[in-house]
């Protein structure tokens, strides 16, 4: 299962954002060190900045790699790549409460003390995994 696979990157040091595009960046046409460089600025609700889940934004470069719009007037292209963020969007918020970090987290990374906190009470390794886990597999099941 793609999940196994972005759990196993992300506990090995990979943000979050990065295990979830990498899982499935080969079948895609992406080798798995460009879609670690990709991804990487995105983690920690991108980069700390109190802002969409890494696991959440590892999703939407999943959807456009696969679906998005490379013409011009390929509307088509785009109407699929944005009915299935919308669609990803809600069922991780269905099942999360919501797609930013800090309500995910409950703590603001962009705040170091909220950041040591949050670290401290190892929500990384708790709760992040598990993110990664839903995200990886709503984008099987809806892919």
């Amino acid at each position: 299962m793609k999940s196994d696979e972005a759990y196993a990157t992300f506990m090995r040091g990979f943000s979050c954002s990065a295990a979830v595009l990498s899982s499935f960046a080969e079948e895609l046409g992406l080798d798995k060190e460009t879609a670690y460089k990709i991804a990487c600025g995105f983690g920690s609700g991108l980069s700390r900045t109190d802002n969409i889940c890494g696991a959440v934004s590892g999703a939407i470069m999943v959807i456009g790699l696969k679906y998005g719009k490379v013409m011009p007037k390929d509307n088509a292209a785009r109407d699929k790549t944005q009915m299935l963020v919308q669609q990803f969007l809600q069922e991780f918020t269905v099942k999360n409460g919501s797609v930013n970090c800090t309500d995910l987290l409950g703590y603001n990374l962009g705040n170091q003390e909220e950041y040591v906190t949050a670290r401290d009470k190892k929500l990384f390794v708790t709760k992040c995994p598990a993110l990664v886990r839903d995200a990886t597999d709503i984008l099987e099941k809806i892919l």
